[in-house]
């Protein structure tokens, strides 16, 4: 971990992830997109996704589904239904925040009507570290959000992320992965139907392949590599930082970690604990390529604090200081917030109830992360009767004839 002071800033504090020039990924998606079923299948082959006889075998089968339940540990099925049902309860009181609106002006009607997506693809990673917690994150808003048909699909799938998928509530399960899986639910092929949507995290091929697909389909975001950040004082413990920092390096050798404190000596102890805590650390191969590459900025005061996190916009955010609400007014930018040192990421990842696909790569400036409004659309109408829509006319015909566009203009007018 790079340890600096505010006014020696290391540049790469504020480094994201590109997901530009990818030229064989364009062909791929193409190819995908021109060639359908036939083509997946030689791709799953060639990138040891799956080895295919059909587009039959791309769908997990109810059979399948049954022996993934028997594979599995059944205290696995019991964390995963917690896992599902503070994930329901948090995207139902969401849901009923957002309400319907008609309001009358002029003896006319305003409003706007909130409608459920159709189709929602949901991508749950199965590479080095299989994510069956996306699962639940993705699907069960939907579901509370009243999306007609939920998909699932994650390469090399295994038992855990099907029995997750079935009891979050998916409709149909797919074993397909990668910038293919993305593009062939984007465009169809000659057996899959394409989506309104595609959310979840992936690898850099499948956000690459998100961000292509983008405008046929709609996506949630660029999701990953993951982050955190921790704003820290004197009185944080040193051991559940250096935890929290690990938690994040492990998932790939390009997530970040970051710490900001007044304290010097917090910095240096965290730094100790994480290097003990590596020694014996599974998952440690990883984990120390992402944690040399941390960075720890020491500042003098809150207000810097906030400015450099502001500035940040990390995926997590982890606030361990004496006095909170100090600091908490001023934090603005963040996909999701911890307050407090029994607050861990790692329980927003799994169980809490508030989602872990967020915001990476600074978008938290101007969204935040996935939640049950990502599946529905807001869409407005109006009734308008004749005497306001002569008022209305006016005008709309005079602003029609300074742009110049006089076929508004006359439709305009013909109602006064």
């Amino acid at each position: 971990m790079k340890i600096c002071n505010y006014d020696k800033l290391d540049k790469d504090f504020f480094d994201s992830v590109g997901y530009d020039n990818m030229p064989d990924i364009d062909l791929l998606i193409n190819n995908v997109k021109n060639h359908g079923d036939n083509y997946i299948i030689e791709l799953s082959k060639k990138f040891n996704d799956g080895d295919f006889k059909s587009s039959k075998d791309f769908l997990v089968s109810k059979d399948e589904i049954k022996d993934a339940y028997n594979k599995v540990d059944k205290n696995f099925i019991n964390h995963i239904e917690i896992s599902k049902a503070n994930v329901k309860e948090f995207s139902e009181k969401q849901l009923k925040s957002l309400k319907e609106l008609e309001y009358k002006k002029e003896n006319s009607i305003l409003g706007h009507k909130i409608i459920p997506l159709s189709r929602v693809l949901s991508y749950a990673p199965g590479g080095n570290y299989p994510l069956p917690s996306s699962c639940i994150m993705t699907i069960v808003p939907a579901k509370v959000a009243g999306v007609s048909e939920v998909i699932l699909t994650s390469p090399k799938i295994k038992p855990e992320t099907i029995v997750a998928a079935d009891i979050a509530g998916a409709d149909k399960i797919y074993k397909l992965g990668g910038a293919q899986a993305i593009s062939a639910f984007a465009y169809g092929t000659q057996t899959i139907k394409p989506v309104d949507k595609i959310v979840g995290p992936g690898n850099k091929f499948v956000n690459y392949a998100k961000k292509h697909v983008f405008g046929t389909v709609d996506i949630d975001f660029i999701a990953g590599p993951s982050e955190v950040l921790i704003i820290a004082d004197e009185t944080a413990n040193p051991k559940l930082i250096a935890a929290d920092m690990l938690a994040q390096s492990e998932h790939d050798k390009d997530a970040r970690a970051y710490l900001i404190t007044n304290s010097i000596k917090l910095a240096k102890n965290v730094q100790i604990e994480a290097e003990n805590f590596l020694k014996t650390l599974p998952t440690s191969k990883i984990a120390s390529i992402s944690f040399e590459k941390a960075i720890c900025v020491v500042v003098d005061n809150y207000n810097k604090m906030a400015e450099l996190s502001n500035l940040r916009a990390p995926e997590h955010l982890e606030i361990m200081v004496r006095d909170e609400n100090l600091i908490l007014p001023y934090l603005v930018n963040y996909g999701s917030l911890f307050i407090g040192e029994n607050c861990a990421e790692v329980f927003g990842d799994y169980v809490s109830g508030t989602n872990h696909v967020l915001p990476t790569n600074r978008a938290a400036r101007y969204t935040g992360g996935l939640s049950v409004f990502d599946f529905v659309k807001i869409v407005t109408y109006q009734k308008i009767n004749k005497e306001y829509a002569k008022e209305l006319s006016k005008t709309a015909s005079y602003i029609a004839e300074k742009e110049g566009l006089f076929a508004h203009k006359l439709a305009s007018d013909l109602r006064i």
